[in-house]
């Protein structure tokens, strides 16, 4: 679920993609890690230990985790098909709730990271009977969804089930790989952070393929069979670098609570995800209400996905330029974003609008997420803080993904009027996303006001 900054590791990749949901930077070597006698996950000289950074059992759960990523973690991501889909038929149509379900499954995802690492760390020993507990949970939700006639019941199995699966399966993969890439992590984490956008790139088009041909039943049983035929063969792959399982267990470093740079940035962030996920959910009804065919609706997802990955890498790799102020990356991220929702968003009537909008938002929006690793050490450089502090942003942007369903359904109701701005249904929808993100600049200023950075 996965973003990423050349010395930054661990996603949830994630944003889009949506995602990445965290990226953790790599654990500071120690005098000892170098000893042969030094018994850590993250030494490579330990002779009976396969290699790190490289070699075929390296390899080999990096690629199964990209696949998971992809499809696990885009499924979700693609909701907004489902929406437009769901609120044109009996029994959803009727409903502002819609949205909740899609921002149930990512948002427990973003929530659960500050609980699962800890818990991961404590029991590593039984990381592969995670993955083989949450995994179906995903599939059985979806399944189950499947049956549903009640928005209720979709919230439970194609939200919530969906949500709990991911988080039990995928940060033990997460741990992992960390455990396999140490020097060469940032690559590592690049190349999970690219599988989300790879697969909303196709995702969205295929998904709103099968519900215009066999309708919304059919199409999650059919993405249920190909998750399990596509990453069920996978699993066998997915086992630590260490045979025992064995994660050291950390103290943290939590000094950082008292530091007004930390609790700077976090503001910034709530705001960035109160915002953020509303054009990705509402891009595809939008455009419906235009005019547009649901196939150009799915397109400006498939956009807007491609430039999400376009702007996490080039954000990340910006930001370890140590001659570039982080917290300008971050105003210039929000702000673009922010001046193309007001502009392009709001006074749209076309495709090409749209698809303007969809990409540049794409690409400056997600690049906010890319940049966590900078905002981490700008506050501490202590390994075991900066992995709490990501996961404290992660949850930030995750009570904004969870809180989008319901406010979105109380600003739909605030836009009945057709025609204007917004197209008068989705103009407290389009001025929110905007007030949000320019929330999250302006809660910046307090850093020049009163911090020295």
């Amino acid at each position: 679920m996965a973003d990423t900054a050349q010395h930054t590791t661990q996603p949830l990749c994630r944003d889009a993609s949506p995602f990445e949901l965290a990226i953790i930077p790599p654990p500071e070597e120690q005098p000892g890690d170098h000893d042969p006698s030094h018994h850590s996950v993250f030494s490579d000289q330990t002779p009976t230990l396969p290699p790190v950074d490289g070699g075929r059992p390296a390899w080999r759960l990096l690629l199964a985790a990209f696949v998971f990523e992809a499809l696990l973690w885009g499924f979700p991501l693609s909701f907004g098909v489902f929406q437009e889909y769901y609120s044109h038929i009996p029994g959803f149509q009727d409903s502002a709730y819609i949205s909740a379900i899609g921002t149930t499954a990512s948002g427990i995802s973003y929530l659960g990271a500050p609980i699962a690492a800890p818990v991961i760390r404590r029991y590593a020993q039984y990381r592969v009977h995670m993955i083989l507990v949450g995994w179906p949970l995903c599939i059985i939700g979806l399944v189950a969804g499947s049956f549903a006639n009640t928005l209720g019941t979709l919230l439970l199995t194609q939200g919530v089930m969906y949500g709990v699966g991911f988080i039990i399966f995928y940060y033990p993969i997460l741990s992992m790989v960390d455990e396999f890439w140490i020097r060469r992590r940032g690559m590592a984490y690049g190349f999970l952070c690219s599988a989300s956008g790879a697969s909303g790139a196709v995702m969205p088009l295929i998904i709103q393929a099968l519900l215009r041909l066999y309708g919304h039943q059919t199409t999650l049983r059919a993405v249920a069979v190909a998750l399990v035929v596509l990453t069920g063969p996978l699993i066998p792959f997915l086992r630590g670098r260490d045979g025992h399982e064995h994660v050291a267990n950390l103290r943290t470093d939590w000094t950082f609570l008292h530091k007004p740079l930390f609790w700077t940035y976090s503001i910034s962030n709530i705001f960035m995800g109160m915002g953020y996920f509303f054009p990705a959910l509402y891009l595809p009804s939008y455009a419906a209400a235009i005019g547009l065919s649901s196939t150009k609706g799915a397109l400006l997802l498939t956009l807007m996905s491609i430039a999400q990955v376009a702007g996490q890498f080039s954000f990340g790799y910006v930001s370890d330029k140590n001659k570039i102020s982080i917290n300008a990356l971050i105003i210039t991220s929000s702000s673009i974003a922010a001046i193309v929702t007001f502009s392009l968003w709001g006074l749209a009537r076309s495709f090409a609008p749209l698809a303007c909008f969809a990409v540049v938002y794409g690409f400056f929006g997600a690049g906010y997420t890319a940049m966590w690793a900078r905002m981490v050490t700008a506050i501490s450089d202590e390994p075991s803080a900066s992995q709490s502090m990501f996961g404290l942003f992660c949850a930030g942007k995750g009570i904004g993904n969870i809180l989008t369903g319901p406010i979105s359904a109380g600003l739909l109701r605030l836009s009945n009027e057709a025609g204007g701005y917004g197209l008068g249904l989705y103009q407290a929808v389009v001025i929110f996303t905007g007030v949000c993100l320019v929330l999250s600049v302006g809660s910046l200023g307090t850093v020049y006001l009163k911090v020295k950075y």
